[in-house]
């Protein structure tokens, strides 16, 4: 029987039945209740644990907290007596990164702890991004987000050749009626401020290694496939070479995440696509680049696209 995280009274009668407060399913029940708890729970557990600022898998309940967005249970910890300003995943404290967050008056910052100019540029950017991409349905699409060119030469450097109208209106009626290796060959191409987005409703072709390898020339790019079965998959060309796979945009922060990677995915947890565009220095107004339509549609010359 699973525990309640927000039934402060069913969590107190467990504890007191002798419930481990340090341990659950392997992991530390207060980790567990900074996440999905309520601030009673996370108060209770607080209060019989042998160190509130215990570690799991690198970090701290309040860490958690704080990269869940949950500013109750983060209050009823640092009351508990967690302290907001301890270290954590690439130098950052849970206190100073809610400074990037929705809530940055969180914790009383001691004097001299703030952002940079460069990240507080880069949260201010994030929030208006996502707010610009708005939520839309993207399980299944294929993208590829390319700093510095235009869809022309996009379209230029995949050697790609327009598609009549008709034949993509017939395809977009129901794609998943073609061939699999057919359909991959047709793709979007959309301008857009700071770059292109190559994009795919209905499959991952723009993520193909030799899709990014020829785009990223003298540039870089980043790949996503909204896999529905396995999630967010990830990768990243760079001067022509695939230089990261198998990345989790959307995710994170992971331990042995930058400085940066771990701010980037404190503010772009759950937007996948903002996070891709981002990565690419990609400003987008609306979500028409990935959505459709897109500028142009084209055909992909036969070739084969796994060895780049």
């Amino acid at each position: 029987m699973g525990w309640d995280w927000t039934d402060v009274g069913d969590i107190r009668r467990r504890l007191d039945e002798g419930a481990d407060p340090e341990k659950w399913s392997g992991g530390r029940p207060l980790h567990r209740a900074a996440v999905f708890g309520s601030p009673e729970v996370v108060a209770e557990l607080a209060g019989r644990v042998a160190d509130v600022d215990a570690l799991e898998d690198g970090v701290t309940a309040l860490w958690e907290a704080v990269v869940s967005r949950r500013p109750d249970n983060a209050r009823a910890l640092a009351a508990a007596g967690a302290d907001p300003w301890l270290p954590s995943l690439g130098g950052w404290s849970p206190g100073r990164l809610s400074l990037a967050g929705p809530t940055p008056a969180l914790f009383p910052a001691p004097e001299g702890v703030r952002l940079t100019d460069t990240e507080r540029a880069a949260a201010q950017e994030a929030g208006r991004l996502i707010a610009a991409l708005g939520e839309f349905y993207y399980d299944g699409t294929g993208l590829a987000c390319v700093s510095g060119i235009d869809a022309a030469e996009a379209v230029r450097r995949l050697e790609a050749a327009p598609v009549e109208g008709e034949v993509i209106d017939e395809l977009l009626e129901d794609p998943y009626a073609y061939d699999t290796d057919e359909s991959l060959q047709f793709i979007g191409v959309t301008s857009v401020p700071g770059g292109c987005v190559v994009t795919q409703p209905w499959g991952y072709a723009p993520k193909m290694p030799g899709v990014l390898t020829r785009l990223s020339a003298g540039t870089v790019c980043y790949g996503l496939y909204a896999n529905p079965k396995s999630g967010n998959q990830g990768s990243i060309a760079r001067h022509g070479a695939v230089e990261g796979w198998d990345l989790h945009p959307g995710g994170g922060p992971y331990e042995d995440d930058s400085p940066e990677e771990v701010l980037n995915a404190y503010l772009y947890q759950h937007h996948a696509v903002a996070c891709a565009c981002a990565f690419a220095g990609l400003r987008l107004t609306d979500a028409r680049a990935v959505a459709g339509p897109p500028d142009v549609w084209v055909r992909l010359p036969d070739r084969d696209y796994w060895s780049h």
